[in-house]
């Protein structure tokens, strides 16, 4: 049977989920061809916020890694915009030129942001919040830690400015209504939700018209139609969305306010398809995941040719992801002649309830501060339940309906099995725990990975986790460790244990010994063991060059267009005329484009090409330079102030310190990459405060402190301790990074684990326990005679000289 041509114009969420339902049902149907505007693979957009605010990485909310694409043999054209539909010739044409052909086509392109029409919104510093660049340009924004406004106080506009507020910014948020989140909440939840971000540091302003946005070539504040001028560098556009209909209107498809669909996803044209935010069907757009899910079920059905599928509009809950705000919104709310409402407040508490009845049916709920029972409310919507026999207890939920108050377990355990649990991807609580048994899922990720519960916003994960200690008993622990990867059911700590406890010495030795389910191991994996093994026998275990990723293997940064960047050492931050001068002679003489100071005191070469890097390298080493490491998880750089040599308010040498643990410290690996900093005084220049380790010097010696962070998490330092020497400084510092070497796990950063183990364990261990810090400080000085030698050096020397030589040389030839 020959395979049609699927080609996808978008790489969403719905597209996603749909290739996920026709692969199942249809896995040798289609050739598929995904064109993407954005450079880069599916991701979970829905929790851009946690990644925002930094609860999540990037590289948690990936759906489908490249590795997806490829099993399924599909083909992603990432970066790619499509300029342009020939429904005649049945071919799409991206803005790079890329024609491919189709025998069914399907249109994802979601939507756009409604960038409201003031003067100033092409300003720079005004933004959007839709992707992934959206949230890296704010990210960036945001380390100024000045001020922002967010226009639109709806979902995704509180969601961007709670994430802001946690990076460190002042924000106000503008909304044009009486009260915030108007379409979703009734005025009194409104006003609640309000105060409770007003709570938090954000300050909010209802009835809010914008007039203009002010400055010049970039935003420097908002002006209201009252007159009012609030200060700002930032300002997010959060105003709504509209569907991204150009290409179907182009193309001469049948567009109302999106494209137009009927109830089985087909626009007008019957080989073309539309689904997600881009699509009407019914009359509606829709915004929120579940119903985009929902077509894309559909929209699989009908292409594995099945075609019994329709889709069908469901109320779906409104619930707002920010961390310690519970509200779910769901139905019709307002009032009416013919409704009735029940409401329970407690003012001590925070807590709102508010039901709306119809003919003793539910159609409308809101609840705020306990939102335990929306799922039991929602199902008795959906079944359109006559509750005329619990009206009296209706408000205090499932758990007081029939007698004695049930406790949350028992509360999910009664709900039916239809009742849905998640309502992102519309699982029901029979599907969860028919997949619990079937199929012995012990953890919630088992359950994420199987059912989908969960596995999208989050907000449902409480009730999965009850359902499964319903179903489970105590045979489920919620706390229990996460594996380390799909590879092994094995925690980072039990492997770590493992490997010192067995003496295993060599990947594959570990693989065996503890029974790896994968012949290779994966990328999450194999740089975490060559880590573990580098740590724990660096006089018997050969670094495995091929488990490092890119930059560690070349010894250098890579670029966005392929090039590299080089970052030499300076021990302390300090440099000499002779260095300056070796630099620029570098760079001019290997046409190196840009040259940027960072800010952990050293020189940035950027755009180098890779086969000029060990050239590039060697004269940098006659001039005396070794490794920044810039690359490495391992240490980067000490920061320094000039102390006491040339500062009024200098008590020690910063700068010698600096520099004397910078030359002790260097080349050794670490979890994750490491810097430290050193002040002369407590007016903190070198700001040491929010380094992973920072000394702020005194007059009575030497103030350690650790844990801090700058980066996408900012974060101020704990106080180890105080020491009256440099060498005690030296010792106790060596102590604490070996400490973290041998217990954190590979990527975890000293902030990160050192809250798990406990600030005061830290303490006790370091400062409180002699013979403990003397035997970190003994192994850290042992291992660094061999890992004190300069990459950069080895590989002027020829080592790896493969990495650094193009395999062939393609020249273009003529067509025949």
């Amino acid at each position: 049977m020959t395979k049609q041509k699927l080609v996808i114009i978008g790489n969403g969420m719905a597209p996603g989920r749909m290739l996920e339902h026709l692969l199942e049902a249809a896995p040798d149907a289609y050739d598929i061809t995904i064109f993407n505007a954005e450079p880069r693979v599916n991701y979970d957009r829905i929790m851009l916020s946690p990644v925002l605010s930094g609860e999540k990485s990037y590289e948690e909310i990936v759906i489908h890694g490249d590795g997806w694409y490829i099993e399924h043999g599909i083909m992603l054209y990432k970066g790619h915009k499509i300029v342009g539909i020939d429904r005649e010739a049945k071919t799409v044409t991206s803005d790079h030129g890329e024609v491919a052909s189709y025998d069914k086509l399907v249109i994802a392109t979601g939507s756009v942001p409604f960038i409201i029409p003031v003067p100033g919104k092409d300003l720079q510093g005004v933004l959007s919040y839709r992707d992934l660049d959206d949230v890296n340009a704010m990210l960036l924004a945001a380390q100024s830690r000045e001020r922002a406004v967010v226009i639109g106080g709806g979902l995704l506009g509180l969601e961007a400015a709670a994430g802001l507020q946690a990076r460190g910014m002042e924000v106000t948020v503008l909304h044009l209504m009486p009260t915030l989140m108007e379409r979703q909440l009734d005025p009194s939840a409104g006003h609640l939700l309000e105060k409770a971000l007003e709570a938090r540091g954000i300050k909010v302003i209802t009835k809010a018209n914008t007039k203009a946005i002010l400055g010049d070539t970039k935003v420097e504040g908002v002006e209201l139609e009252d007159g009012t001028v609030i200060p700002a560098t930032l300002v997010v556009m959060a105003a709504g969305i509209r569907p991204n209909a150009w290409l179907a209107t182009e193309a001469g498809l049948e567009v109302n306010r999106g494209i137009v669909v009927g109830d089985g996803m087909q626009t007008s044209d019957p080989d073309i398809y539309a689904l997600g935010e881009c699509a009407e069907v019914g009359g509606q757009v829709y915004g929120l995941v579940a119903p985009l899910y929902e077509m894309a079920r559909v929209a699989a059905n009908h292409l594995a040719g099945e075609g019994t599928a329709s889709f069908v509009h469901a109320d779906t809950p409104t619930k707002l992801k920010v961390t310690g705000i519970d509200l779910f919104s769901l139905g019709d709310f307002a009032e009416g002649e013919d409704r009735e409402e029940i409401v329970l407040r407690d003012a001590a508490a925070g807590v709102y309830k508010r039901l709306v009845l119809q003919d003793n049916k539910i159609i409308g709920t809101v609840l705020y501060g306990e939102t335990a029972d929306g799922a039991w409310f929602n199902d008795l919507k959906k079944k359109e339940t006559d509750v005329s026999d619990m009206r009296d207890t209706l408000i205090f939920g499932q758990a007081y309906q029939g007698g004695e108050p049930l406790d949350p377990t028992a509360a999910v355990a009664a709900l039916p099995d239809d009742a849905e649990i998640c309502g992102c991807n519309g699982v029901c609580k029979g599907k969860i725990v028919g997949a619990i048994r079937e199929k012995g899922l012990t953890t919630l990720d088992d359950v994420r990975a199987h059912t989908k519960a969960s596995a999208s916003c989050g907000t449902c994960t409480g009730l999965v986790e009850n359902l499964m200690l319903a179903t489970l008993g105590d045979s489920y622990n919620p706390a229990a460790v996460s594996p380390m990867c799909g590879c092994t059911p094995l925690g980072h700590n039990e492997v770590r244990r493992l490997i010192k406890a067995k003496e295993l010495k060599t990947i594959p030795d570990v693989m065996q010994a503890l029974e790896w389910k994968s012949s290779g191991g994966c990328a999450k994996c194999r740089p975490a063991l060559n880590y573990y093994l580098v740590s724990d026998w660096p006089d018997e275990y050969a670094d495995d060059y091929q488990s490092r990723f890119i930059n560690e293997r070349v010894h250098a940064n890579i670029q966005k267009d392929g090039t590299y960047s080089v970052v030499p050492r300076m021990w302390g931050g300090m440099t000499s005329s002779t260095e300056l001068r070796a630099i620029a002679d570098v760079v001019d003489k290997y046409n190196i484009p840009a040259v940027k100071c960072t800010g952990g005191q050293r020189i940035d070469m950027l755009g180098i090409k890779k086969e000029d890097l060990p050239a590039v390298w060697a004269d940098l080493g006659k001039a005396g330079f070794v490794s920044g490491h810039a690359y490495a998880k391992g240490l980067r750089t000490v920061k320094t102030c000039v102390g006491s040599d040339w500062c009024r308010f200098g008590t020690q040498d910063s700068t010698g310190l600096g520099v004397r643990l910078e030359k002790f410290l260097w080349g050794s690996w670490t979890p994750a990459k490491v810097k430290l900093a050193v002040s002369g005084c407590p007016r903190n220049c070198a700001e040491a405060t929010c380094k992973d380790v920072g000394v702020i010097c005194v007059d009575s010696g030497f103030e350690i402190h650790f844990a801090g962070a700058a980066g996408l998490d900012i974060k101020g330092t704990e106080v180890l301790g105080q020491v009256k020497t440099e060498d005690e400084a030296v010792e106790y510092i060596t102590a604490l990074i070996q400490m973290y070497r041998e217990q954190g796990h590979y990527l975890e950063r000293i902030y990160k684990w050192a809250k798990r183990i406990g600030y005061d364990e830290v303490r006790r261990q370091i400062m409180d326990d002699p013979d403990r810090r003397k035997a970190y400080y003994d192994r850290f000085v042992f291992s660094q005679k061999f890992a004190q030698v300069d990459p950069w050096s080895e590989r002027v020397s020829g080592k790896d000289k493969h990495e650094f030589k193009p395999m062939a040389t393609l020249l273009p030839e003529a067509a025949e």
